[in-house]
């Protein structure tokens, strides 16, 4: 493992601080909009509007889309210095979290996959952030198991039509676009019937439902789709192929939100104990040195994939490995940040830290689910760096019977 840079990566990080000293605000300054997106402290219409301002900049000056073509607004550079860009604007305050979905999944699906035209489509207004999307892949009854999905699309003509339900839909609210899956045919296997689009959320049909959280904000949505009609040439990859085209999404999301623990959190809620006088409580001591100890080796598995990386490899389960972890150490943090702030902690909204470390305690917990739940990590990581053998599918049937079967069980 390599945790230095080399001379060409030392010139971009300097560079890139250079940038970002001379044109983002800094971290609690009045235009800080760093926090609270996610943990719903913000208010989203004007956390939007700035982190579209933002992304503007960043395309404008070069810096959107480090590892992505310059023919589609891209900077071509690796994926090492996209880690070294990463980690130098988290110093910042500065936040391009309503494009994580677009950008950070769907854009290097659609590189991978797309066509052409879908390329020349979508790519450029991702990275200038025009527009905004969302995932719509989850279901209320195919979750981990997200291969069972149920929201049907049937051909008709030049179009599909697509009736359903999706759940858990982070930023459907405010999303242009939307990476659906449905199922096309329910003779083959469950991983095989199923095919990719991209969707117009304007489309007549969409219906979105706001989902209320225990942070108080609407983070997530249902959404309905009744005969809604996509054009053919939004089928992304090959027609009951989509299974493979998902795979990219999902590794890509593991890594956002593996990747997405800022180092000075740890610091931080450290520091906020010694500004309190609870530097002396032992227990207290031992829970923020174990927060601190995760994000160290968080960093560590980091740099790990960045060495991968550097070297031409491609990642394998590391990133489900980084996910799991940080769901696991952001779990803990907010545990200890409530211990932190005592009796202030059931305040919500004030205290110490203006309510921030309530808000992420009680969003630590969707960590665990979302970009696959920890168990389904498990199973990856058990399967594909234990080399446990893995349990005999039983549902290797058409999907059809898997159904019907469900039914009957079910005494329907």
């Amino acid at each position: 493992m390599d945790f230095d840079d080399t001379p060409e990566e030392a010139s971009f990080r300097a560079e890139a601080r250079a940038w970002l000293d001379a044109h983002a605000p800094a971290k609690g300054s009045p235009e800080d909009f760093s926090q609270g997106y996610l943990e719903g402290t913000a208010d989203v219409a004007d956390h939007v509007a700035r982190a579209k301002a933002w992304q503007r900049t960043l395309f404008d000056h070069g810096w959107a889309g480090i590892t992505w073509p310059r023919e589609y607004g891209g900077r071509g550079a690796g994926a090492v210095e996209s880690m070294i860009w990463g980690a130098e604007m988290a110093r910042y305050g500065v936040n391009v979290g309503p494009f994580a979905v677009g950008i950070g999944m769907a854009g290097p699906t659609i590189l991978r996959h797309g066509t052409d035209a879908q390329k020349e489509r979508f790519l450029v207004p991702m990275l200038k952030g025009e527009e905004m999307w969302c995932q719509l892949f989850s279901e209320p009854e195919a979750g981990s198991d997200l291969a069972s999905l149920r929201t049907r699309a049937v051909p008709d003509g030049d179009e599909w039509v697509v009736t359903g339900q999706k759940v858990w839909t982070s930023g459907a609210e405010v999303a242009d676009w939307g990476m659906l899956l449905a199922r096309t045919d329910l003779d083959a296997t469950k991983r095989k019937g199923i095919t990719y689009f991209l969707v117009d959320m304007a489309t007549p049909g969409i219906e979105r439902r706001p989902l209320r959280q225990m942070t108080g904000s609407s983070h997530f949505s249902e959404v309905f789709l009744d005969e809604v009609r996509i054009p053919a040439d939004q089928v992304l990859g090959e027609v009951h192929q989509g299974w493979a085209v998902t795979a990219t999404t999902l590794a890509n999301e593991r890594g956002l939100i593996a990747g997405g623990n800022k180092a000075s959190d740890a610091v931080a809620l450290c520091e906020l104990a010694a500004k309190l006088g609870r530097g002396d409580d032992p227990a207290l001591r031992q829970a923020l040195v174990d927060c601190w100890i995760r994000q160290r080796i968080q960093a560590y598995h980091g740099y790990r994939l960045q060495t991968a990386l550097s070297q031409g490899r491609q990642p394998g389960p590391e990133t489900s490995i980084m996910k799991l972890f940080a769901a696991e150490y952001l779990r803990r943090l907010g545990a200890a940040a409530l211990a932190t702030l005592g009796a202030d902690g059931m305040r919500a909204g004030e205290g110490p830290g203006g309510g921030d470390w309530q808000a992420r305690f009680l969003h630590a917990p969707a960590i665990g689910i979302a970009g696959g739940s920890n168990e389904v990590q498990r199973n990856i990581i058990g399967e594909r760096v234990l080399g446990l053998p893995r349990e005999a599918p039983a549902d290797d049937v058409p999907f059809r019977e898997l159904v019907s079967g469900r039914r009957e069980r079910a005494g329907a």
